[in-house]
């Protein structure tokens, strides 16, 4: 019988580049992700602008991508990366907890951020969830960056995007409005699937739908548009979000 286990594509090691101005930080980065037996380092970056080479040569699965660089940054750099086919994940590295900055490169579909002083096991977490397609965000943060994006106060200016965002919502089937409202909440698969009396296989199949429907590529674009339609404050599933 084939060793299916060796076969396993899930079960290579995340490929991951680091993208930092200050070596430093790329150094104590690389310690620390680089201890972890399922995370394999395959380069490092100094700036934005040599993110598209070291992709193409180095294929990661995820980049781990500091904001603030001298010639480009890292949500220039994040736009431009996530336009490409096949492009790899990004996780976005900053010092801050909530700036316009870091909706930016999360609506260019960075899969969420890390902050600098969090403790090295989380930041592995990250790695290793965001290779699995799940977002980094809290639901405490994910709410304060989507209320710093929409700022949908009425007469704010922003009645068009809720507008759209109400549109888009609508062509969605009742089941796949309520995963999606409980993507917004911070809701793992397990816990949507729990709440909702799901299998997890068919709440990933709906996750899938909602992000083919809209041309997204992550959950927290998805938890960005039902904060955009004003459907945040629905209730969510009872359950803790995700940490």
């Amino acid at each position: 019988m084939t060793n299916s286990t060796a076969m396993d594509p899930v079960a290579q090691p995340v490929r991951l580049l680091i993208v930092d101005d200050d070596p430093l930080v790329r150094a104590g980065l690389a310690l620390m992700l680089g201890g972890a037996d399922d995370i394999d380092i395959v380069g490092e970056g100094a700036d934005g602008t040599e993110v598209a080479d070291l992709v193409d040569r180095l294929r990661p699965d995820v980049v781990l991508m500091d904001i603030r660089m001298p010639a480009m940054d890292g949500l220039t750099a994040t736009e431009a990366l996530r336009t490409r086919p096949h492009a790899p994940e990004v996780i976005v590295l900053t010092t801050f907890h909530a700036d316009e900055q870091v909706l930016r490169a999360i609506r260019a579909g960075a899969a969420g951020f890390v902050l600098k002083d969090t403790p090295p096991a989380q930041i592995v977490d990250s790695v290793r969830r965001v290779a699995a397609g799940d977002p980094v965000l809290s639901p405490a943060v994910t709410r304060r960056l989507m209320a710093r994006a929409a700022g949908t106060r009425p007469g704010s200016g922003h009645d068009d995007r809720a507008g759209r965002a109400r549109r888009r919502i609508a062509a969605l089937a009742e089941r796949e409005r309520e995963v999606a409202v409980a993507v917004a909440h911070g809701c793992s698969n397990a816990e949507i699937a729990a709440a909702l009396h799901l299998s997890v296989a068919t709440v990933k199949t709906h996750v899938s739908r909602i992000l083919a429907k809209f041309d997204f590529n992550n959950r927290v674009q998805i938890a960005l548009l039902v904060h955009d339609a004003g459907l945040l404050d629905d209730d969510g599933p009872e359950t803790g979000g995700i940490g």
